[in-house]
């Protein structure tokens, strides 16, 4: 639930329904609910942005993956594909992994590209946890346990967010299977 940017006292909550069956009685119900004020239908944050790939990490390092994946999510957007990139810049072993976990329950993230210099202990921890989840990882080439739990390390953070953005494309013929464990 937030707060509406310019209105006091007020929520908003959205709500993603697949399968609903009856999709006018379930406004109408939802309508009904006392303290309700207004119930509307919009397309999903899926059809209007898509995948998308979080970027985490020093500040220089986020700017130049960000890049990559932007050119790159531009190529495959044209060809009809809808993916967004996300960026926080974040310092620090607690920040960093709670940042990570977090990227698991994120609405539309399929990749995350750590990027920075030195990365370990817990943040290891966090990626080895999001991957079980689902979520490619990929980290620049950098000090630390980080390059072990990630899926890809790679040298150049601007190779980093294209290769990510590649990792989740439907309009790309590239597979985590032909890169998994691989230093580039």
């Amino acid at each position: 639930i937030a707060g509406g940017a310019h209105r006091e006292n007020v929520a908003e909550l959205q709500l993603e329904v697949t399968g609903a069956g009856d999709e006018v009685s379930l406004m109408a119900d939802l309508k009904g609910l006392d303290g309700v004020t207004e119930v509307s239908r919009v397309p999903t944050f899926q059809r209007i942005y898509g995948k998308r790939v979080i970027v985490i990490g020093g500040g220089a390092q986020v700017g130049m993956v960000a890049q990559g994946a932007i050119s790159e999510a531009d190529r495959h957007n044209i060809r009809g594909e809808r993916i967004s990139v996300d960026t926080i810049p974040l310092v620090g072993e607690e920040q960093l992994a709670q940042a990570v976990r977090a990227v698991a329950r994120l609405h539309r993230a399929r990749a995350l590209v750590l990027a920075g210099a030195l990365m370990g202990g817990d943040i290891s921890n966090a990626v080895r946890e999001i991957r079980e989840a689902g979520i490619f990882v990929i980290c620049t080439n950098m000090a630390g346990s980080v390059p072990d739990a990630a899926d890809v390390v790679v040298s150049d953070p601007v190779e980093a967010g294209v290769m990510a953005v590649m990792l989740i494309a439907d309009t790309a013929s590239f597979s985590i299977e032909h890169v998994r464990g691989r230093r580039f």
